[in-house]
């Protein structure tokens, strides 16, 4: 194991996700991620002086409660006996019955770490400085918070424009992990529209419906209220229509939400969604139903736009990928690098 994978799972662990001596955390991954993450992430935890446990698994076929019929007893048992539960599958177990059980103990915190690589582990937590980071990622979900109820348009060269009115707060998205609750890998914020009110078109170059999936020809979707139609996309485009049907209960659904890439490290790899969606410049947008509302998707697929802009109430905030307003969020942002060495 590299030094700069071990310091970057010491990160996750002891900072992020604030592990402490004597706690009981369990790591969920499966036989077809990168072994080399979830050994790095087991043997940071052992050096916590953690009560630390693997779960290895074959791959899942789906994520959320599609993956209910999927998962073992022990498996079971372990989260809900858990402290600490980081979850290295994908398609991962967000959204599960057993996730809903372990947030309900109102004890664990979990961690949805998904396909990360061993390289995209240390970028995602070894190559930036979480202190300056969360000071950006805090400014830009305050902005939008703020704007609740205020138009939005997003654009690109490629021929995405799509409009839509900022509907709910997103999710509060704190620096340490020390309390029960759920928990993403830093790099994103999120926009969430009044699903009814996405209009326009919007063009991705990759796509997680099943499996996640760099796209041979660019795909269009095309949105009035709910998505209408798909175009292009080569073959990936059945698979998307299949996975949205399924969450949607036999229609496309809707655009649940827009989130911004600003992680200064994560790179485009075509293979890590998980890394790939926190890129500065990327944009995944969620598809189906809100799963916060009843009756709402268990599931949803996801697809990656590049640098777009943003404009917040008719001021451009986002240029060709990159924050440039308001003037002091743009000069966080601008401050902003990888660590390197």
């Amino acid at each position: 194991m590299s030094a700069s994978l071990a310091a970057a799972a010491d990160v996750l662990v002891r900072d992020y996700m604030a592990i402490q001596p004597g706690e009981n955390v369990v790591i969920t991954a499966d036989t077809a991620g990168d072994g080399a993450v979830w050994q790095a992430v087991l043997t940071a935890a052992q050096r916590a002086d953690a009560k630390a446990a693997l779960m290895l698994v074959p791959p899942l076929p789906f994520q959320g409660r599609l993956a209910d019929p999927y998962l073992t007893p022990p498996l079971s048992g372990a989260v809900l006996a858990s402290d600490v539960w980081i979850d290295l599958t994908f398609p991962y177990l967000a959204g599960s019955e057993l996730y809903d059980e372990a947030m309900k103990t109102d004890r664990v915190r979990y961690l949805l770490g998904g396909d990360m690589t061993a390289d995209g582990l240390t970028r995602l937590f070894g190559k930036v400085d979480l202190d300056r980071y969360y000071a950006v990622h805090k400014g830009f979900d305050d902005l939008i918070n703020g704007a609740i109820g205020k138009p939005v348009r997003i654009t690109d060269d490629a021929g995405t424009d799509v409009t839509f009115t900022l509907g709910k707060r997103g999710f509060e998205k704190p620096r340490r992990g020390d309390k029960p609750g759920s928990y993403l890998v830093p790099g994103s914020c999120t926009m969430f529209p009044e699903v009814e009110s996405v209009r326009g078109r919007i063009r991705v170059g990759s796509v997680f419906h099943e499996y996640y999936t760099p796209l041979a020809e660019p795909m269009v979707l095309e949105i009035d209220g709910k998505i209408q139609a798909l175009r292009g996309g080569g073959s990936e485009r059945f698979v998307a229509d299949r996975a949205l049907r399924r969450a949607a209960g036999g229609e496309y659904g809707y655009i649940i939400h827009f989130t911004h890439g600003i992680h200064p490290a994560a790179r485009v790899t075509g293979t890590s969604f998980i890394e790939d969606m926190r890129a500065r410049g990327n944009d995944a947008i969620g598809m189906g139903l809100p799963w916060w509302e009843p009756g709402g998707g268990e599931n949803h697929p996801d697809a990656i736009l590049t640098m777009q802009n943003i404009e917040l109430d008719a001021q451009r905030i986002v240029e060709d990928g990159a924050i440039v307003g308001p003037t002091a969020l743009a000069e966080r942002a601008r401050d902003l690098e990888p660590l390197f060495g």
